[in-house]
């Protein structure tokens, strides 16, 4: 007779590993020409569960998001080839990526919430969920990532 597993430690860590094999990670897609803010964003992502692609340029984002199907998309504002508002009426424009979420990155604007309310207004005018401010609390980021994927 043949017992399951035959190392018990090892079918533990399996198991734990593929997290009891439930629902796949949602991917998040950072967008940004600096690889600084990439390597910040993928870092706490990563702690909180998600899986995570990236891409340097407009252009990049558009043609990653075709590929990939990304839950989430967050894009820098200013990036080179094409900025990240162009990059979102292209994704917007292609049918199987219309309902694509995508929420804005940016290190302008100012703390002041006169400020970021135009901000976000202007994100959403667009056809993204929100704007965050770079150098705010990574944790906001994290909480924000997380109400738009529908996990609090």
């Amino acid at each position: 007779m043949f017992n399951y597993p035959p190392f018990p430690e090892l079918g533990y860590l399996f198991i734990c590993y593929n997290g009891g094999m439930g629902e796949p990670r949602p991917l998040v897609l950072i967008a940004d020409d600096e690889a600084s803010f990439q390597e910040i964003f993928s870092l706490k992502l990563r702690a909180a569960g998600l899986n995570i692609a990236l891409a340097s340029d407009g252009e990049e984002t558009v043609a990653k998001a075709r590929e990939l199907k990304p839950d989430l998309i967050l894009m820098d504002m200013k990036m080179p080839k094409m900025t990240g508002a162009e990059a979102l009426i292209k994704i917007k424009e292609d049918p199987e990526l219309k309902d694509t979420k995508i929420l804005f990155l940016s290190s302008l604007g100012g703390p002041l919430p006169e400020i970021k309310s135009l901000n976000d207004n202007f994100a959403k005018q667009l056809g993204a969920v929100g704007y965050l401010r770079k150098s705010d609390d990574l944790d906001d980021l994290v909480r924000e990532v997380q109400v738009q994927l529908g996990q609090r």
